[in-house]
């Protein structure tokens, strides 16, 4: 039956409607536009914005989770979990690891993945991203460095053989260009349909260039363990904010990246910033310890993931709330939606999500103010259906 959903204000993925309306018909949308709707509106959102279902592009884990480890049940727990976050689609991270360990994680995933499709009004889990072990051992961040290593063809086969055998359960991989045998890398990488990241890398800004030469499409959180940008030397963050073939990976948690520093990377590259939250498996979770790829970190109050030296490990931050840091750093609201929507929908090779646009998935998220946060999410749909609630409708519609 279709519904139909009305708000003060619609945010395509393109384009900013006030006041907008939605009509879904089954798991697809059917039509959107302004003002006044064709019929009477079975939801009518009091306030807020409706904005497509958001895309992280980069999660270790969550609840309690690291994905490396999880078996099935706690993969179907975080797929139902991660919509109260207004996340409807997400890329699952694995970090540094024995190439064999990864590969194996990877068939792990790909055996799951069919099982993950049937839960319902769960996240969509797109194809994995593999970062590292082809790092900078200067730029490593969290990564344990003896499993670090130059990209050898072999390693690269047996990585892109066990995405393939697990039905594409290898979407995009993060190596550092620098790295002896990087260059054929991607390009193999790349000719197998899989995409690459720059990342975790101590690179030049010809090193980074040469990448996209050679097929990379994208940077792992921008600012973060990279050669930062020096006015007589780019490096990797300057590089990447002018090529226009990267786009880039940005951690907004407020405590990853300066205010101003997002500000920069939005102005210098608008429409290919990207918000991920590179969460792990601390998301939603108290005060404590948990395990990033067989390590523990601590999460404390007001502070990022750290391992016991101090590093930062990951993110602890939601996709929602990165809009609003986002907002709050002076971005527009619409730029700062389409960075968690259709950028990274596009950037991932799923052009289909991340947008509200007739024939997409009816994935939708209302947000909202909510205390001190500029925009949480109250509702979330995932193919028409709720997958989060956590605000009543108002009495002019309810749900079909």
């Amino acid at each position: 039956m279709p519904v139909t959903i009305t708000a003060p204000r619609v945010l395509t993925g393109t384009a900013d409607l006030r006041p907008g309306w939605v009509r879904f018909d089954g798991s697809r949308v059917e039509s959107v536009g302004a003002g006044a709707p064709p019929t009477a509106p079975d939801i009518a959102l009091p306030s807020g914005v409706l904005v497509p279902g958001l895309v992280d592009a980069q999660v270790n884990g969550g609840f309690g989770v690291d994905f490396a480890a999880a078996d099935d049940g706690e993969w179907a727990d975080v797929a139902r979990a991660l919509p109260a976050t207004g996340v409807t689609s997400a890329v699952p991270t694995f970090i540094t690891a024995p190439v064999d360990e990864l590969a194996e994680t990877l068939r792990r995933f790909g055996a799951v993945r069919p099982s993950l499709d049937a839960v319902p009004q769960a996240t969509r889990m797109l194809p994995a991203h593999v970062e590292g072990p082809f790092l900078s051992l200067r730029r490593r961040g969290a990564h344990r460095s003896e499993y670090l290593s130059d990209p050898a063809p072999e390693h690269v086969e047996t990585l892109i053989e066990a995405g393939a055998a697990a039905g594409g359960s290898l979407g995009y991989l993060t190596l550092a260009p620098e790295r002896q045998g990087a260059p054929a890398a991607v390009r193999r990488l790349v000719a197998a349909g899989v995409r690459v990241s720059i990342g975790h890398t101590d690179a030049d800004e010809a090193a980074v260039h040469a990448a996209a030469d050679a097929g990379a499409t994208l940077v792992t959180h921008l600012y973060n363990a990279q050669r930062p940008f020096r006015h007589r030397d780019p490096g990797v963050v300057g590089a990447a904010l002018v090529d226009d073939r990267l786009t880039c990976g940005l951690v907004v948690d407020g405590h990853h990246v300066h205010e101003t520093a997002v500000r920069i990377a939005f102005t210098s590259k608008p429409g290919q910033i990207m918000l991920v939250t590179d969460a792990v498996a601390a998301l939603g979770m108290p005060e404590g310890s948990y395990e990033l790829g067989g390590q523990e970190f601590t999460v404390r109050a007001g502070e990022p993931p750290r391992r016991a030296d101090g590093t930062i490990a990951g993110g602890a931050g939601r996709l929602d709330d990165a809009i609003s840091l986002t907002v709050a750093a002076g971005v527009p609201l619409k730029q700062a939606v389409e960075a968690a929507t259709r950028v990274p929908a596009a950037a991932v090779g799923r052009p289909d999500l991340g947008r509200i646009a007739p024939g997409c998935p009816a994935d939708l998220v209302w947000l909202d103010a909510e205390g001190d946060h500029l925009l949480r999410t109250r509702t979330t749909w995932i193919g028409g259906v709720v997958a989060a609630c956590h605000t009543p409708f108002t009495p002019a519609g309810s749900v079909g």
